[in-house]
């Protein structure tokens, strides 16, 4: 999968260039299946970009893992693979010595290489017969009932 996307800081415009290539995909399901799931269920999603390696000097290639973890502990899920990211060799060199300093990746990198795993831990999910890892929709928590208003009536007369 390629995305490209761009950073203006004033006038000058950056345009990296993000393939993300997936190389694992790993989900295991710990909660039998003939036993109904928890009510309450908390997921935790964690990306981590394991290291950042120039290749050119336009290029540098980024390995990561992007886990999804259910308690109680009910699955675990996780994509491996890595992000190539092409672009100015200023702004190349930039990613590499911020993270010499231990300074994370771009946003757009991080945005990028998540909503890619994001969708493969939704498929797997699914397949596992287990929650996606996304914020539930649906109507608000039911509040207990606000008590009616009291409107005084206006009459007029004349």
């Amino acid at each position: 999968m390629i995305l490209e996307g761009s950073r203006c800081l004033s006038d000058d415009c950056i345009v990296l260039r993000v393939a993300v290539q997936v190389t694992n995909l790993s989900g295991e399901r710990y909660w039998a299946y003939d036993t109904p799931l928890p009510p309450q269920v908390q997921i935790a999603v964690n990306i981590n970009i394991v290291g950042l390696d120039q290749k050119t000097e336009s290029t540098v290639e980024a390995p990561f893992v992007f886990t999804v973890g259910y308690t109680p502990s009910i699955a675990q899920l996780s994509v491996k693979g890595k992000a190539q990211v092409t672009g100015d060799r200023s702004e190349v060199v930039q990613m590499t010595e911020e993270h010499k300093k231990n300074r994370p990746p771009p946003q757009q990198v991080i945005q990028t290489v998540s909503s890619i795993a994001l969708a493969e831990v939704i498929i797997m999910s699914k397949s596992l017969g287990i929650p996606p890892p996304l914020p539930p929709i649906g109507l608000p928590s039911e509040q207990s009932p606000a008590p009616p208003v009291q409107r005084k009536e206006s009459r007029y007369t004349t």
